[in-house]
């Protein structure tokens, strides 16, 4: 812990007395939707805006499945993915700071979609590198996080930024501590704190996220041992919801033979979404803005459960990606639109090899 001691001054000094200050005048400016907001689909609840996408977007997995196997020229994903939905949470982030040029092309990328805003995931040299070395090389990484980020959010394209800490971040005198520095040091951006253990749900924890104007994300996760269990808490403007998958098998796995994607390798069925469907709603009743995301990413399934959450919440039939209908047929019955290619024998999923 002497690491983390050296660490916490510098952070601690980030922001000081002025968080109090900012969050009320951030409190305040978000109570006033965008103006191309006011009449967007994206809002199934009249309290709220709610915007439902997955995590993510660059699989291999995903060619033939959420992507055409064959992609025209200038083909980009996250352009696909705006056509369906309004807000996508940016995962490279998590592993390497956001540099600007990628963030300012991103914001191009989906320049068509004007409701559509990312999240992204914070460093995690912030999360879950709690052994710090230096307060100097701790500004030096908050510059490099906040170059792309603040690319974003000049764009007016950045909904939030989560902070994912593991598992094995339980609640400590010392780890509280440490997510309060982190909180003040990032303080300006609309931060949502995503924490997996059980020892985080009390109302100290409540709290402290509302004290720094800060999101609780509620998750969906295989309840093993002392994992944090499903909630609808909502402790600042924003609200924030992840659904993990179920996959009890390998979610805590050691196995180096099990592929990593089979940690999400899970599609929820519609009696699973049920009552996520119920929490959803009560935080958005609660939150300004709300987010959904489904990272169960694994052969698009995360896809087809955001735009089955979608339709429910909204009532109605969505957009449907052709290639995804095809290894999904249980999309059919929310697809707006017939298939493009009517097929004599619909394809379902394993059947794409017998069709080569």
């Amino acid at each position: 812990m002497r690491a983390l001691t050296l660490l916490l001054p510098s952070l601690y000094s980030a922001v000081g007395a002025n968080r109090v200050r900012h969050f009320m005048a951030r409190s305040k400016s978000r109570t006033t939707p965008r103006s191309d907001e006011t009449n967007s689909s994206a809002s199934a609840a009249p309290d709220g805006i709610l915007r439902v996408g997955p995590a993510g977007w660059s699989y291999p997995d995903w060619a033939g499945y959420v992507y055409p196997s064959r992609r025209s020229k200038g083909f980009h994903e996250a352009t696909y993915l705006a056509e369906f939905f309004d807000t996508i949470e940016i995962n490279t982030s998590f592993y390497q700071p956001l540099r600007p040029d990628q963030a300012a092309q991103w914001v191009d990328r989906v320049s068509a979609n004007p409701r559509f805003v990312f999240t992204a995931k914070l460093w995690q040299r912030f999360t879950h590198e709690t052994r710090s070395t230096t307060s100097g090389s701790v500004a030096a990484d908050e510059r490099a996080v906040r170059a792309g980020f603040d690319v974003l959010r000049a764009a007016k394209r950045l909904g939030a930024v989560l902070l994912q800490f593991p598992f094995s971040f339980h609640r400590t005198t010392e780890t509280v501590a440490f997510l309060s520095a982190v909180l003040k040091r990032f303080a300006d951006y609309p931060l949502v704190v995503e924490v997996r253990h059980a020892s985080w749900d009390s109302r100290e924890t409540l709290e402290l996220l509302q004290a720094n104007g800060a999101a609780f994300c509620n998750i969906d996760q295989p309840i093993i041992g002392r994992s944090l269990a499903p909630s609808a808490q909502a402790t600042s403007p924003v609200g924030y919801v992840r659904l993990h998958g179920r996959r009890y098998d390998t979610w805590f796995t050691d196995d180096a033979a099990i592929p990593a994607h089979e940690r999400y390798n899970y599609l929820y069925t519609a009696e699973e979404l049920a009552p996520w469907v119920t929490r959803v709603r009560k935080v958005t009743e609660r939150a300004r803005e709300t987010f959904v995301v489904t990272n169960n990413h694994f052969q698009g399934k995360s896809v087809v459960n955001a735009l089955q959450l979608i339709s429910i919440l909204k009532g109605s039939k969505v957009k449907v990606p052709e290639p995804l209908r095809r290894q999904y047929p249980e999309l059919e019955a929310i697809a707006d639109t017939p298939p493009a290619e009517p097929m004599l024998f619909p394809m379902g999923r394993g059947s794409k090899d017998v069709m080569k």
